[in-house]
């Protein structure tokens, strides 16, 4: 399998407007990017330089592209010491489009981070060879209701959890899921609010959520410990847990991703175990897509 798995943290380096990236499931920046630091920029020149380093642990290829700045190898971040590493193949992202007229999510125009893409553009897409989740139930453009997501979760929480998205405004849920020939399955929920106010008091996602059928959620500590947390401090709307040794006969893995008006919940879980490296490549895949 080529190297074509990979994520990046989310502040883009401005190549050509629009030029997907040949390999890697990198979002290419749109054309809106920041304008370049100026001469002098030393702050603004250190994020450059921190994001650079950051694609480079990942282990990103453009078409023809090197990038000759590294200060992390990928023997720093824990679970990407090797070429093979578990990473799945995805296909090509493409940064979403907003329609006509609207600004891009935290454009100077758009502080609070709205997104106006649909939520399909917004979506994680399934890894290549993998099969879609025949147990998801689907609506039109990908849409699940308000019951469908809350079957992720205890029942002693969902009448809870349901009352507060009336108060907290929540606006729609699509969601995206597929299992993989080892067994694990992944599915990825983007819960939609009418403002970022409203998706920060999303309290479904944390250390404390009550997934059904799982004992219980600690932060992970290897992503904790990944050095990627140094280089990019975007990250820090991002949680990734995982279901506590010992667990029962599979064990589950989720990460959240706050990003304005909306929060990603990924989940995924496989018998005997779920792998930490293909959670933590969706999470920095679909927190690229939201930025």
């Amino acid at each position: 399998m080529t190297e074509q798995t990979t994520g990046a943290p989310e502040t883009p380096v401005p190549p050509a407007a629009e030029a997907p990236v040949a390999s890697g499931g990198a979002v290419p920046p749109a054309a809106e990017a920041p304008v370049p630091p100026t001469p002098g920029g030393r702050r603004t020149l250190r994020a450059v330089l921190r994001w650079t380093a950051a694609v480079l642990v990942f282990g990103v290829a453009g078409a023809g592209t090197a990038y000759g700045i590294t200060r992390l190898e990928r023997s720093d971040v824990p679970g990407l010491s090797t070429k093979d590493d578990g990473r799945w193949t995805y296909p090509v992202l493409a940064r979403p489009t907003p329609p006509p007229g609207a600004p891009l999510p935290f454009a100077p125009d758009n502080p609070d981070g709205i997104h106006y893409a649909g939520l399909t553009q917004l979506l994680l897409p399934a890894p290549q060879g993998s099969a879609p989740d025949a147990g998801l139930k689907l609506e039109k453009d990908s849409a699940v209701t308000v019951d469908t997501f809350l079957e992720e979760y205890e029942p002693s929480v969902r009448d809870t959890m349901r009352q507060q998205f009336d108060v907290d405004g929540l606006r729609q849920i699509a969601a995206r899921g597929w299992t993989t020939a080892d067994g694990t399955r992944t599915r990825v929920y983007l819960l939609r609010f009418h403002a970022s106010g409203f998706a920060d008091r999303f309290k479904g996602c944390g250390s404390g959520m009550e997934l059904s059928g799982v004992k219980g959620v600690d932060l992970d500590e290897v992503w904790g410990k990944a050095k990627v947390k140094q280089v990019s401090p975007a990250v820090e709307g991002i949680k990734v847990l995982e279901e506590a040794v010992p667990f029962g006969d599979e064990q589950t893995r989720v990460g959240c991703v706050a990003s304005g008006d909306l929060q990603a919940v990924i989940l995924q879980n496989r018998k005997g175990g779920a792998a930490a490296v293909p959670l933590h490549q969706a999470v920095i895949l679909q927190d690229q897509l939201l930025h």
